[in-house]
């Protein structure tokens, strides 16, 4: 039996991919290496698994039916964990016509074959994003998440009603896992962290969105990786839970721990607020704790010290030596 895992070769799944193959697994990769940052960038991420005999590559698009359908066949999956999707919530403002195929579509293709092929687990990958501006501080799983504010978040969200139609209709069982705004090395360019520490680095201005106010619940990728792994492995039908570190952080921290971690000032640029944005993320991981056993193990002010120091090695002007 094979772990499916679509988006294999971006932030999250490469190193959820390593994870799964270090402990014996066989897992088969899906992702199109498309140009929403660099394919380069994601072949790096996924060359050290494929070193490894028990991780196989297939490029192509969760859209793909036929493509998808061969790689269920050839590889007798018997888990998927579904990543891939067009991410971002101001780009999904630009173009959420390709949001809703994508992340809507896509995710529709690997249910149906999932029910096809009898898969024993799926699990989907969704975000904070749905709960929108929720007032509930912090957020509960039961919370409603009727108001999403951007169309990434409303994919995000209608990937999570298909799961429940494909539970209830055909007893598949699934986990919808929300992750709470994921950090760490390999970490996309265009996320905060990644772009603040290269702003500062290189000495150009550090823009900021409102008054610096907003607040994120930031969470260290192993510790999503540790989640999602204790979803692949729990005995459950059908269950949405929260991924994230139950520690809120305003954006202006935020930029402080990424100054001492250089040993450099940021020139801050204030902005307007950007429409899409949430003004606070928060997750309550007590279900988490409860079904997976999660327990985050990396604060913020380690987990930045530890994406400085792999930016410094792979990304920063000092590359290479």
């Amino acid at each position: 039996m094979a772990t499916l895992v679509t988006g294999a070769a971006g932030f999250i799944g490469s190193h959820l991919t390593e994870r799964l193959a270090a402990e014996g697994r066989r897992v088969v990769c899906l992702d199109d290496f498309n140009n929403y940052y660099s394919p380069e960038i994601k072949r790096g991420n996924l060359s050290a698994a494929l070193k490894r005999p028990n991780v196989q590559l297939y490029e192509g698009d969760i859209r793909d039916a036929g493509l998808c359908e061969r790689v269920f066949k050839r590889e007798s999956i018997g888990q998927v964990v579904h990543l891939a999707a067009r991410a971002g919530v101001r780009l999904s403002l630009k173009d959420p016509l390709l949001y809703e195929d994508v992340n809507c579509r896509g995710t529709l293709v690997l249910l149906e074959l999932a029910r096809q092929h009898h898969v024993r687990k799926f699990v989907f990958g969704s975000s904070s994003s749905v709960y929108g501006n929720s007032r509930r501080i912090p957020f509960n799983e039961d919370d409603p998440v009727s108001e999403p504010i951007s169309p990434y978040a409303a994919t995000k969200r209608a990937g999570e009603l298909y799961c429940y139609n494909y539970h209830h209709l055909y007893g598949l069982p699934i986990v919808c896992l929300r992750f709470f705004t994921v950090y760490g090395p390999r970490q996309r360019p265009d996320m905060a962290i990644h772009k603040f520490t290269r702003w500062i680095d290189e000495g150009r201005p550090v823009e900021m969105f409102g008054d610096g106010s907003m607040k994120r619940d930031y969470t260290f990728y192993s510790d999503i990786v540790d989640g999602v792994v204790a979803a692949l492995d729990a005995k459950m039908d059908f269950e949405i839970v929260n991924l994230g570190d139950s520690r809120v952080v305003e954006l202006r921290q935020l930029i402080g721990l990424i100054e001492r971690a250089l040993g450099k000032s940021a020139e801050i640029q204030q902005l307007p607020e950007q429409p899409g944005d949430v003004k606070i993320t928060y997750a309550d991981i007590s279900k988490a704790t409860r079904l997976l056993g999660y327990k985050p193990k990396f604060p913020i002010e380690k987990g930045v010290e530890l994406f400085v120091e792999w930016y410094r090695t792979n990304c920063g002007p000092c590359k290479g030596k």
